[in-house]
């Protein structure tokens, strides 16, 4: 029993607690290593911007005692002279999985539904995860930690990577001759967030990137509300939450407008994130400055594409190969704003790869010295760790790297890296770069020899005239090992060197290939050069200019408002004026400043608008354009997702729909469920941001659904209430009287838990939020005003209603407008009775009727769309244009600002060729507030200037193959086009 404690202790010692000084020692005789070490001679950074010549580093106990030129060494000091070499501070890694296994996607059951949770005592969401702490599930792997000592790193802040909130991390030193004990720096070292789901939860809240986003605030609602002391049970998630506050919040985002909404969200609830960055943050700089947040950026660049197949370039998008061009000057543009940024090996392969992508930054204007910091001294400031890692002052962990040359030059050896004053050789320090070009003696010829690759790995090249020898060559140890065959290749000659301690040169021994022994020697002619003979001129990277946005038809400028006189126009008032024949309009500070003849000039310019036709811009109500998802399906009712927290502002339908005459839209989520989530409303804004769009003061609204989609029919869903139309009625009452007792309680004064979705559906009963209900069939349109009238609001819209013909006067009574399709009908079930004169039949009975697209393309086609109800209903040209202008404003509430041609408001305005209403009509100008988004002409120069520009980038990515350097298969993407059964 005796033995058996004692093996017990001596393998609990050596695992865990190995610089635990007060722990039994029971494993023999063994001293304490209690001398100094003293580097001496080398040039050695102690900071980025504080480097000392000839310089000494102490180090003692895994610790810097002393850096400088006069340093005292005590007598038990051993020195190690570094005559010519260089020593700085070891990298740090603030964003890995090191140790931690990669989380397996759960199988089996699918997703399940609802609010079902897989755990008691934990937040009802099974993505939200902060009581995961790394350190729990964390397992030192020395392979691992030496491919990244190999990279230069010596410390990593490792975390488990999956879930939205994923519990904190841990700071592990890759000391490969010590223990965990002396690794773990901080076994909790930042709290981390992201806005994917957890692959190992199956749970299917949230099923969308704004479903994420409004998880991520009501589970600080409920975290602040738990701190309080409101909450009887006992949660962990939220407990571990809370404890772990003030700890470095880190959040990964992976991409540019990402980066800008997990920022929104920490400025909500005063969390400061530290983000992972995508590499694309120099296509939207302004807005990343002023988050003021500090970064974590990848270098991952994208390789070129192999565009050698002209079939396969075509697929070929001008956005992605723009970023094979431009992602490398991403730290360079950082750097040049004065964003503070950490860099990572996040998405690397491998850490073998960080040399090369870190090379290609600094040739595309990365300073060495931003570099050296983004590796050192700013992640450990970010941690804060300034004391113990990224720098060699005094007091400091002895993580220290020991290089031939200047760290960031492509011919430099590293040759140790010290983690914790533990050495670990990554190449022998007396290792001499042989690189270059040699004239090679051998059995009686003279070769020509070129060594290149790596200093550690050099490659050779043999030729005899323009003949090339196939060769091999391994160097080690300063000995030189040569092997190449004959012309004929059916001999061959082997030779063994050593590289002359004095001299460049190589000599050895040669075994001819009839077995004779020689000698050989290596004379070398010239150094080696990273740029080939006659290749001498400046090689600085050909990056093409970004635009707004950042893809094809992207405008080298944002547009700027302008005065503009539009002369002699057939101007579509869309007000009482009706069509004005032969008349002027004034845009000056991007509003409608005068309407009528003979309008005097003054300094604006002057459009000729003769035979041409000026409309207010079309105004869709119902789109799902430039948004990166569109239904969060997770629950029945999601109120509290917002479809502004999803606007793409690089969406190609945008420019599209300008192209279409479409100036404002309503972004509505789709139709998964009976309650949505809120509107987005915006203007088309082509080259501004996702925030820039959205309205100022914009009307609060919100998408309902009814019909064959909110119960699942059509994608056999049967693990979600409700799965019948009864079901849709009762899940309505429910909610709203759920909401009346929240706004009730609210109101009291009485403390309450902040619910967003409650905050919403609270809103349409106080009449401060407006419902767009997507909605076909007459029973289905009747009950739910009769829902509202219970609770005593009113619908504001029933989009789609292809049944409105049926109950137009309960409509009219109930104060609903519709916003329908033109002629869509039995394209499914629920629309067996739609008919092409409903639209006319609502409007007879005096109901607000606009025409909706609900489609990206048919969304570029509304004047046409309007065109039809003069077919179907004999509805007047002006009336029939009011449905795509005033009416939809009408229904937006923003019928003061746009949707026709009035003084003093905003200069939303189409110049079209022909009648609006005609098919053969094509908008040649569309304005916002004032600016041309929109430009027939300039359109046709953007088509030459793309082929010209893909021409170009096709050119440099077929120069980087002809080098033989690595390249990726074309491939095609494309944004979906979103509908409203979109999932």
């Amino acid at each position: 029993m005796k033995m058996r404690f004692l093996a017990l202790a001596t393998m609990w010692c050596s695992i865990s607690l190995f610089a635990q000084d007060y722990f039994p020692k029971n494993d023999g005789v063994k001293a304490e290593d209690l001398n100094y070490t003293a580097l001496t001679n080398a040039k050695i950074y102690i900071t980025p911007t504080k480097v000392i010549d000839k310089a000494t580093l102490l180090i003692y106990k895994g610790k810097v005692v002393a850096t400088g030129k006069s340093v005292n060494l005590p007598k038990n000091t051993v020195s190690i002279d570094l005559e010519g070499k260089f020593i700085y501070p070891s990298f740090i890694d603030i964003y890995s999985d090191f140790g931690i296994d990669q989380p397996k996607r759960a199988t089996g059951g699918g997703r399940t539904a609802q609010y079902e949770s897989s755990r008691e005592g934990f937040y009802w969401n099974d993505h939200i995860m902060p009581e995961n702490n790394a350190i729990g599930v964390f397992k030192y792997d020395d392979k691992k930690a030496e491919e990244l000592r190999k990279a230069g790193f010596g410390t990593v802040n490792t975390h488990i990577q999956d879930g939205i909130a994923r519990g904190t991390g841990a700071l592990i030193a890759l000391n490969g001759k010590g223990s965990d004990a002396d690794r773990i720096l901080d076994d909790k070292s930042a709290q981390y967030f992201s806005l994917k789901k957890s692959v190992l939860k199956s749970q299917s809240y949230p099923s969308s990137l704004m479903g994420s986003l409004a998880l991520l605030r009501q589970m600080y609602h409920d975290a602040d509300w738990y701190a309080k002391g409101n909450v009887e049970t006992k949660d962990r998630s939220l407990e571990s939450l809370n404890t772990n506050k003030n700890l470095v919040q880190i959040f990964e985002a992976g991409d540019k407008d990402h980066v800008l909404r997990a920022d929104k969200i920490g400025d909500a609830f005063n969390t400061p994130y530290v983000i992972l960055a995508g590499g694309n943050e120099y296509e939207n700089i302004p807005d990343i400055k002023a988050t003021n947040a500090k970064l974590i950026v990848p270098i991952n660049f994208p390789k070129a594409y192999d565009v050698s197949n002209p079939f396969q370039a075509q697929f070929l998008s001008l956005k992605d190969m723009r970023l094979w061009n431009q992602a490398p000057s991403n730290p360079k543009v950082l750097e040049e704003n004065k964003i503070t940024f950490s860099l990572t090996l996040h998405d690397l392969k491998s850490p073998s790869e960080f040399k090369d992508k870190l090379a290609t930054a600094l040739e595309y204007g990365l300073s060495k010295t931003t570099a050296l910091e983004a590796l050192t001294t700013v992640p450990a400031a970010t941690l804060g760790k300034s004391t113990e890692i990224g720098t060699l002052q005094t007091g400091s962990q002895a993580n220290f790297l020991i290089t031939s040359g200047d760290i960031f030059d492509k011919g430099t050896i590293l040759f140790e890296n010290w983690v914790q004053g533990q050495q670990h050789i990554i190449n022998d320090k007396s290792l001499k770069d042989i690189r270059g070009n040699y004239s090679l003696s051998a059995g009686g010829s003279t070769y020509t020899l070129s060594i290149s690759g790596e200093p550690a790995k050099p490659i050779a090249e043999i030729k005899e005239g323009d003949d090339k020898r196939t060769s091999t060559l391994s160097y080690e140890n300063s000995w030189v090992a040569l092997t190449f065959h004959n012309k004929e290749g059916d001999k061959i000659y082997r030779m063994t060197g050593k590289v002359t301690s004095d001299s460049d040169n190589i000599t050895g021994r040669l075994i001819l290939p009839n077995g004779t022994e020689t000698t050989f020697t290596a004379n070398k002619t010239s150094p080696y050069s990273e740029i080939p003979k006659g290749d001498k001129q400046d090689k600085s990277p050909l990056v093409q200019p970004v635009t707004y946005p950042n893809v094809g038809y992207g405008y080298a400028s944002r547009p700027k408002q302008e005065t503009i006189l539009f002369k002699n126009a057939t101007v579509w008032t869309s007000e009482e004026a009706g069509i004005l024949e032969a008349t002027d309009v004034l845009i000056k500070n991007g509003k409608i400043s005068k309407i009528g003849k003979n309008i005097n000039a003054g300094g604006a310019i002057v459009i000729d608008a003769t035979g041409k036709h000026l409309t207010a811009g079309i105004i869709d109500e119902h789109s799902h354009i430039a948004l990166l998802s569109v239904n969060e399906s997770g629950h029945n009712s999601t109120a509290e997702v917002k479809m502004e927290d999803v606007v793409d502002p690089e969406h190609i339908g945008i420019y599209r729909n300008l192209a279409g005459g479409v100036t404002s839209a309503q972004l509505l989520h789709g139709s998964a469920n009976p309650i949505g989530g809120r509107s987005a409303l915006i203007k088309l804004k082509w080259g501004a941001s996702a925030e820039e769009m959205i309205y100022d003061n914009s009307p609060k609204f919100i998408k309902f659904a009814l019909g064959e989609n909110v119960k699942q029919s059509n994608w056999s869903s049967f693990s979600r209430f409700p799965q019948s139309r009864m079901g849709v009625e009762q899940m309505f009452i429910n909610y709203f009287q759920r909401a009346k007792e929240y706004d009730l309680k609210k109101k009291s004064g009485q403390p309450y838990r902040v619910d967003e979705e409650m905050e919403t559906l609270a809103e349409i009963l106080n009449g401060e939020r407006f419902i767009s209900c997507h909605s076909y069939v007459q029973s289905e349109i009747n009950m739910l005003m009769k829902v509202a009238e219970k609770f005593d609001f009113t619908i504001n819209t029933f989009t789609h209603i292809l049944e409105g013909y049926k109950l137009a006067d309960k409509m009219k009574a109930h104060g609903v407008g519709a916003s329908t399709f033109s002629d869509w009908w039995a394209y499914k079930y629920e629309v067996n009775d739609a008919i092409p004169y409903n639209a006319a039949i609502m409007q007879s009975q005096g109901i607000t009727v606009a025409l909706n697209s609900d489609d990206a393309e048919m969304s570029r086609r509304l004047n046409q769309e309007a065109a039809k109800t003069v077919k179907y209903g004999g509805m007047t040209e002006l009336e029939a244009w009011k449905m795509v202008t005033i009416n939809p404003a009408k229904l937006l509430h923003l019928d003061e600002k746009v949707g026709s041609i009035k003084e003093g408001k905003d200069a939303d305005i189409v110049l079209w060729s022909h009648n609006p209403l005609s098919v053969y009509s094509k908008a040649e100008k569309t304005l916002i507030e004032g600016a041309v988004y929109f430009d027939l002409e300039k359109d046709k120069q953007q088509r030459e200037a793309i082929k010209a520009e893909k021409a170009k980038l096709i050119n440099l990515m077929l120069k980087e193959k002809n080098k033989g350097n690595a390249t990726q298969d074309p491939k095609k993407t494309e944004k979906e086009e979103f509908h409203c059964d979109s999932l």
